[in-house]
């Protein structure tokens, strides 16, 4: 795609909005997050051979599952369609939707953590790789951050307090601003969503009703803003109010599509992730049954072992009958 006019750093796509031109190639010009992508992707892959080369199995699925994460965070971050979300509402709010509420849940049925325990050697340089991990995962500071009191706060930030007041227009006014904003959206939403979906070790370890809760609370956020921006008569910020010309957008009528896309992309995501935390949850309470089961069958079979125990101790106690005589008197 070519460019077209340039604001500050970034060159602006020429053609008016469409999806086709959305996902044409116009690189960012700080492609942290695109990079960051390949990386990850780079080492899963490698990650994973470690482990197979090792006679161990990893599933498919969650290799699918972190590659196609990735891949959306390439992708929305990479392409034209982040050229264009400098200046319009919709594309950004796409972009932020995704890397809040598509790719954290990617990445995270993924277990990158466990195949990093798994695929590191516990020997050498990967010795200190282990060691720094889980001193990480056991430190004060996972528990803060990791502890829904601090999630969902910091997840209601990224909506309201960004869209609603003047931190959003101070913080996209630059590229380095624009792209703080999206590591940020992409670190709220594994936040928020590494409590209730992952199955590696954490520090904090809410119980299943517990981790409902949260994502019934998380579920009406973004579409509360969606209704907030499409009913609002002018444009909430400055960022988005003038589109370039050639673009042909109103800007109005953006901010509603905007808030179109607040209201409808989150709620197959948060049905997606309520269905696996659903199913997890009813895995957890057969296990836990049949555990309960099988201490009760064995506490039945030990209490009849200890009475079986008590009767040949009570039969080796009881005195010996008397046998009566049986010849005959003269």
């Amino acid at each position: 795609m070519v460019g077209g006019p340039v604001i500050g750093q970034v060159v602006l796509p020429t053609s008016p909005p469409s999806i086709w031109a959305m996902l044409g190639w116009l690189p960012p010009p700080v492609p942290i997050l695109p990079v960051l992508a390949i990386v990850l992707a780079v080492w899963y892959l490698l990650a994973v051979r470690v482990v197979r080369s090792r006679g161990r199995r990893w599933a498919w699925s969650r290799t699918a599952s972190f590659l196609a994460g990735c891949i959306a965070l390439a992708a929305v971050t990479g392409l034209a369609i982040d050229g264009y979300g400098y200046r319009l509402f919709s594309a950004f709010m796409f972009q932020h939707l995704t890397l809040s509420i598509l790719v954290p849940p990617l990445l995270v049925l993924g277990a990158p953590g466990r195949l990093l325990l798994r695929s590191t050697p516990h020997r050498g340089l990967g010795r200190y790789v282990v060691i720094s991990a889980l001193g990480g995962l056991r430190c004060r500071a996972s528990r803060i951050v990791l502890h829904p009191g601090f999630t969902i706060p910091v997840f209601l930030l990224s909506y309201y307090g960004l869209y609603l007041s003047d931190l959003f227009d101070a913080a996209a006014a630059s590229v380095a601003g624009h792209v703080t904003l999206q590591v940020f959206f992409l670190a709220s939403g594994l936040l928020f969503i590494l409590p209730i979906l992952s199955t590696g070790p954490l520090p904090v370890r809410q119980s299943n009703l517990g981790r409902f809760f949260d994502i019934f609370v998380e579920m009406p956020l973004h579409v509360f803003i969606g209704v907030i921006l499409m009913m609002a008569p002018r444009t909430l910020t400055e960022t988005f109010a003038q589109p370039p010309p050639n673009w042909n957008v109103d800007p109005v009528a953006d901010q509603g599509v905007a808030g179109a896309l607040a209201w409808s992309y989150g709620e197959p995501v948060a049905l997606l992730t309520t269905l696996i935390f659903a199913i997890r949850w009813r895995r957890d309470e057969e296990s836990e049954s049949a555990r309960r089961e099988a201490d009760v069958e064995r506490d039945e079979a030990e209490l009849a072992a200890y009475n079986a125990f008590l009767r040949g101790l009570h039969r080796q106690r009881r005195p010996p009958t008397d046998v009566p005589s049986t010849a005959n008197d003269d």
